[in-house]
């Protein structure tokens, strides 16, 4: 008697289901926190290599890996280094990047989202985008709002853009689309998966 091998389903090719099913995945995670621990130190050893001293980041909704505290280490002790989160400009959809840092005066956006109240706006020389899903090659799928791929088409000079995310997010079929624009650098739990200057 012949059995087939297990298979585990591949994930959904339409971007809407694959996003929640990536979501609800995450959210699920019971070694989260260990991941969040991970890839805290592979964001603190790739930012030694790292020449960029403002740098835009996130505030981490639905489980996202948030990048604040590693950033914060980094900035600690240096004058010249700032972080900013997005806030978003309700007309165009972009988003310009404000002063963080603890402490400082925070107020929900539209969507809920915290973000600095009154911090000076500044263009970031390195950019860090929440990943819900990623690709080869620096392609990452994001809410579906496009407000990282609108920013930056705007953003003059282009800023090194780099996704973080947890290492279940990899698609490998992942293809962009036409508005996508790609990542510099790609960076999980388990190590620097993508990035144009190594």
């Amino acid at each position: 008697m012949t059995t087939t091998p297990f298979k585990l389903p591949e994930p959904p090719r339409d971007k809407a289901t694959l996003r929640k099913q990536l979501q609800a995945e995450r959210m699920g995670m019971s070694d989260r926190h260990q991941r969040s621990v991970h890839l805290q130190e592979v964001l603190m050893v790739w930012l030694l290599t790292r020449r960029e001293k403002t740098i835009g980041a996130y505030w981490a909704i639905k489980g996202e890996f948030d990048a604040l505290p590693a950033l914060y280490r980094w900035s600690d002790g240096h004058a010249d280094r700032r972080i900013g989160l997005p806030v978003m400009d309700r007309k165009t959809k972009e988003l310009r990047f404000h002063v963080w840092y603890p402490g400082c005066p925070m107020e929900e956006d539209a969507f809920g989202i915290l973000k600095p109240k009154d911090t000076e706006a500044f263009h970031p020389e390195l950019l860090l985008a929440p990943c819900v899903g990623f690709g080869p090659k620096g392609v990452r799928l994001g809410y579906g709002g496009g407000f990282y791929d609108r920013t930056l088409a705007k953003l003059d000079p282009m800023p090194y853009t780099a996704g973080l995310g947890y290492a279940h997010g990899f698609i490998p079929w992942l293809d962009a689309e036409p508005h996508d624009v790609p990542l510099d650098a790609m960076l999980t739990e388990e190590g620097t998966i993508w990035d144009k200057d190594a």
